[in-house]
């Protein structure tokens, strides 16, 4: 018998498949899903895209409002007001070059949220119409249940740990622990062999044992994890909230859920090859980590040898002036220096003197895939003017100035000549058969996320513009108008 102070028992799972509005809304609710994610994959019908989305869960909710009797009314909307009211005001305050962190933070929110129902679900099973005639948890609910915990909670501490990783608030650089192979291999291990011991024993203990290593499998998972895999990660994890959200709609007997959580799920983890394959990486060797966690040898004192040319925003000015064809490459230096309108006024001054401008998106260039996408958009670059690495790589002989603005590992050629460097097989911009070339960077002392020199600083037509970017950009506009 439950609780009178319990909350009503949900209309079963076969009374909400009888009815066919529900079914029907749910469809269309999924049918929207499945639009967003396409209006997503380009700039141009990202809008749209995004506006399927909150149309399809707007339906999804309330359909489910509707039909399930979870809780009173006026407590679910007082929830989705303060719910909605933080989201709205991160969303109206949070910086174009935070998104990457904002991200990762909500991803650690979904994971916590699949723990939360997992648990009350282990807690109140009744209430969610999953016990079986013996009065215990169904076994299938259990590998569910299991299962949602153990993602959920990998997902929000491996969240965690990209946030911090990405907000600056701990190292960029992996951190790697004695025999982390071993240590990670036998936690999941152990937590796979607790999710089929939890379908002969529902102790208290079982449940436990799976969420706190589940919780710390997550975070050893990520912190040997370096800057240069973060797009990865971030669609990574992405992924790992899709499938939680999926294995948690089991238990809700909640068809929306579920498809939206495979959704999300399957939509990251073919992201996440997409991401590998443009490194040139395997997603295994991704989550070992250690991608940059050692410089190239000597690549310090190569730097102080080895001769470089250095300009000035007059220099390029006029380069770029006199140019018939310029491929702006920008990277995550574009991001923090926020110099994605500067580009955008550099850009249209140039082709108000004729010249052909285009910009080269590299797929893993800044923190997050789409990253330098987002930011061209908000400075309302046109979409035609944006092309893939694989688009227009085969233009840089054809090209006068390759302009490099805060990139670095996705131009650098031993990616296609060194054997023994870490980016080694990684696809780049062909930048070394442009006639000329502008770097913009802070100094000659850094180095990319991948811990190695860059040997187009030193070719002959290089001139390093050593500068924030922006102030670099905002100078070369004040020299091109004059």
């Amino acid at each position: 018998m439950v609780d009178a102070t319990l909350p009503p028992v949900p209309v079963a799972a076969a009374e909400h498949a009888a009815n066919p509005w529900v079914a029907l809304a749910y469809l269309v609710a999924g049918i929207l899903f499945i639009l967003a994610l396409r209006g997503l994959s380009s700039p141009a019908t990202s809008r749209a895209g995004n506006r399927y989305g909150m149309i399809g869960m707007t339906i999804a909710v309330v359909t489910t409002l509707i039909t399930h009797q979870i809780a009173s009314l006026p407590e679910i909307l007082v929830a989705i007001a303060i719910g909605g009211g933080i989201g709205w005001l991160i969303a109206r305050r949070i910086a174009m070059t935070d998104m990457p962190q904002l991200v990762a933070a909500f991803h650690s929110l979904v994971g916590l949220a699949a723990v939360a129902v997992g648990w009350a679900a282990y807690l109140n099973p009744s209430a969610f119409g999953i016990t079986g005639a013996d009065g215990l948890i169904e076994p299938q609910s259990r590998v569910e249940m299991g299962l949602g915990i153990a993602i959920g909670a990998i997902t929000f501490s491996g969240s965690v740990i990209a946030f911090l990783k990405l907000a600056g608030k701990m190292s960029g650089s992996p951190i790697m622990l004695p025999g982390r192979h071993v240590i990670n291999l036998g936690t999941i291990v152990a937590i796979l062999g607790l999710v089929g011991w939890f379908t002969q024993d529902q102790g208290l203990w079982v449940i436990a044992a799976i969420t706190v290593l589940s919780f710390i499998i997550g975070f050893l998972l990520i912190i040997p994890i370096g800057g240069a895999d973060m797009p990865v990660v971030v669609s990574m994890l992405n992924s790992y909230s899709g499938w939680a959200a999926a294995a948690m709609g089991f238990t809700l007997h909640n068809t929306a859920m579920i498809v939206t959580g495979a959704l999300v799920g399957s939509s990251g983890a073919i992201l996440s090859y997409i991401m590998c394959r443009a490194m040139n990486r395997s997603f295994i060797s991704v989550i070992a980590g250690g991608f940059g966690a050692e410089a190239s040898a000597g690549g310090g004192e190569a730097r102080e040898q080895r001769p470089w040319k250095r300009g000035s925003a007059e220099d390029a000015a006029y380069m770029l002036g006199e140019a018939e064809k310029v491929i702006i490459i920008p990277g995550y230096g574009m991001a923090v220096s926020q110099a994605q309108h500067a580009l955008r006024e550099m850009g249209d001054l140039l082709k108000a003197r004729g010249v052909e401008v285009k910009y080269a998106i590299h797929p893993v260039a800044g923190r997050m895939p789409g990253h330098m996408n987002v930011l061209l958009a908000e400075a309302n670059v046109p979409y035609d003017e944006v092309f893939e690495l694989e688009d227009i790589n085969s233009e840089f002989s054809s090209a006068d100035v390759a302009f490099i603005i805060g990139a670095n590992d996705v131009v650098n050629p031993a990616a296609k000549t060194d054997k023994s460097s870490p980016i080694y097989g990684m696809p780049v911009f062909d930048v070394d058969k442009a006639k000329q070339v502008f770097f913009i960077k802070r100094s000659m002392g850094g180095v990319g996320y991948a811990g190695v020199d860059n040997d187009v600083f030193y070719m002959p037509q290089t001139t390093m513009l050593l500068a924030d970017a922006k102030k670099m950009v905002e100078d070369i506009n004040k020299a091109l108008a004059h």
